[in-house]
């Protein structure tokens, strides 16, 4: 299996519309993978609070159509990142759309678990409440956003449903971005799962980005990472070593907490 990780530079300057433009071409250079992974809220910036409410979208708004079209110009399952999207009936909310290589909404995730404490994100916008899984020819999706990836009963959730390959999209600060890669690599070894993490660089309303995305093996062993700076990552692995690994050292088998509700006294 082939998967593209596009790591964007979402700086100040450059508009919604031109960015978008930008990222769909992008997205049709990646004709020949079988997946490609967007980061999170790149239209605006994941920090850019001004920006939310402004160029919050419905659903199926101008990001939708032009990455529906992108997935299917370029024949690829493509998870487009996150965008903000306003819910006409409800709060705004941090949304991931994964596409069919027909350009068909196969899958939408609204972020649960939301950044900011007191403020930012977590007062902004709503928080979802649905695991979401998708399955690929080649393996089955568990969908994650950032924060999410602090959270590892989401992660193991995702696995209970079936999930073999993880996917995260982020917008992380370069101040925590040691906790990036410990996260990463924890949750894929965790999970005996692939784990593939898309981050944005640049400067999201004065923070800067850590960049560096990276692709994770069941054993925790870092197959591809980017820089700092823009960049594709390409690699290729074998979604078959997922059973292979859990075969060879079955400690999901051995899991005691969590499989059942506690008793009541």
């Amino acid at each position: 299996m082939r998967a593209s990780v596009i790591q964007i530079a979402v700086d100040e300057g450059e508009s919604v519309e031109s960015r978008r433009r930008r990222v769909a071409s992008m997205v049709r250079e990646q004709a020949g993978a079988d997946l490609v992974v967007l980061p999170e809220l790149w239209t605006t910036g994941a920090f850019a609070y001004d920006e939310f409410g402004r160029e919050a979208e419905p659903l199926e708004g101008p990001t939708y159509e032009a990455m529906a079209k992108a997935a299917s110009d370029a024949g690829v399952w493509l998870h487009a990142g996150s965008i903000p999207e306003r819910d006409p009936d409800g709060p705004l909310y941090n949304t991931s759309l994964v596409f069919s290589p027909s350009g068909d909404l196969a899958a939408v995730y609204r972020k649960i678990h939301r950044f900011g404490f007191d403020k930012g994100e977590a007062v902004l916008m709503g928080a979802g409440s649905e695991l979401v899984t998708v399955r690929l020819p080649e393996t089955t999706l568990g969908l994650g956003t950032c924060y999410d990836l602090r959270f590892p009963e989401l992660f193991r959730g995702l696995v209970d449903a079936g999930a073999e390959t993880l996917v995260v999209s982020a917008g992380w600060p370069e101040r925590r971005r040691s906790h990036w890669t410990l996260l990463a690599r924890a949750r894929a070894v965790e999970n005996q799962s692939f784990l593939l993490a898309c981050a944005t660089a640049g400067t999201h309303a004065g923070v800067p980005q850590a960049g560096r995305s990276i692709v994770v093996d069941p054993w925790g062993e870092v197959l591809a990472e980017a820089g700092a700076g823009e960049e594709v990552l390409t690699v290729e692995f074998d979604p078959g070593k997922v059973a292979t690994t859990r075969e060879q050292f079955p400690a999901l088998k051995d899991r005691v907490l969590g499989l059942q509700p506690p008793r009541r006294p």
